[in-house]
């Protein structure tokens, strides 16, 4: 009788352990450049090792399409250009795929252990174009909807409309700053259409992640900017209009951690409050396999990418 009860409480114990565990919600974020294009030449062994051994239920991949030859900086056709996630995904215990909304070879796809459900695709219009993407999909686990916004905002000093022009009317954009006024016209048009659509957005779940190509007044004690700089136009926005919270900030207050070789932290997961409250870490992982080094024999090229990931972990109540 004794050794029935004992073994009745050890799995009584387990079962409450493994719920324990059940409830975790482990979140990956990355901008994996042109596709993981330094996974081509290994069938992605090295890329599929690396997420699997992390265990993340959700990933949000930025720069998910593949647009490169193997090994080289030549562009493939747009016609020739492919997405691996249905191939890869499964292989690190994913089986449901989201692409975000895009215009060019730069979107963003969400996997998940998880179902997503679309509820919009973000492009802009004829007015505001979100040059990348974005999109707004919902996760249901364990009983909480989770809304993920997607986000890669344009990236170069000059304004997208200019992208056509002369080498001369894209320095002159450039010289007026208008990058980074585009990036502010980007974002606001994804907040505007995602989290600024929801009266009760500090008390639901709402993560917004992704390459915003822009820093953050949080980090400026580090890039020393004057105030009122252009280049802090994106997250001040943020700051100011929606209820978001910069995770990594909140957990690593005055310590500064690049997201990419430049040594620039442009690469945020923001949460509303209520999900903030769930986070028990977050990190941007740097380690042996994701910190970044220059291509041996391809010329602006990274392996395995040129930014970093984020991994942030939540306890669901």
């Amino acid at each position: 009788m004794k050794k029935i009860i004992i073994l009745v409480m050890a799995a009584v114990l387990s079962l409450a352990v493994a719920d324990a565990r059940g409830k975790e919600l482990k979140v990956l974020y990355w901008n994996i450049q042109n596709g993981m294009w330094a996974g081509q030449e290994d069938n992605y062994d090295a890329f599929v090792k690396w997420v699997k051994a992390q265990d993340a239920d959700v990933c949000i991949w930025c720069e998910a399409e593949t647009i490169y030859y193997t090994g080289t900086s030549k562009r493939l056709p747009r016609e020739d250009r492919y997405f691996i996630w249905d191939e890869v995904a499964p292989r690190y215990g994913h089986k449901h795929i989201y692409v975000a909304g895009h215009r060019d070879g730069y979107p963003q796809v969400i996997t998940s252990k998880f179902p997503i459900e679309n509820v919009k695709k973000i492009v802009g219009d004829d007015r505001i174009v979100v040059t990348h993407g974005a999109g707004w999909a919902r996760v249901k686990a364990y009983g909480k909807t989770f809304n993920i916004v997607s986000l890669h905002t344009w990236p170069q000093k000059s304004h997208f409309r200019y992208k056509e022009a002369s080498k001369e009317e894209r320095d002159a954009s450039a010289a007026r700053n208008e990058g980074d006024v585009n990036r502010l016209e980007e974002m606001t048009w994804i907040c505007e259409n995602t989290i600024l659509t929801d009266p009760q957005a500090e008390d639901n779940y709402w993560l917004m992640a992704g390459d915003f190509n822009a820093v953050s007044p949080k980090d400026n004690w580090v890039y020393k900017f004057p105030e009122g700089d252009s280049r802090l136009l994106v997250h001040d926005y943020i700051l100011k209009n929606t209820p978001y919270v910069d995770v990594i900030w909140e957990r690593h207050p005055r310590n500064f951690y690049t997201t990419t070789f430049e040594y620039k932290r442009i690469d945020f997961v923001y949460l509303s409050p209520a999900l903030y409250g769930l986070v028990e870490d977050a990190q941007i992982v740097e380690d042996e396999y994701t910190r970044p080094h220059r291509h041996a024999s391809v010329k602006n090229f990274q392996d395995p990418s040129d930014h970093l990931p984020i991994i942030v972990n939540f306890k669901i109540k």
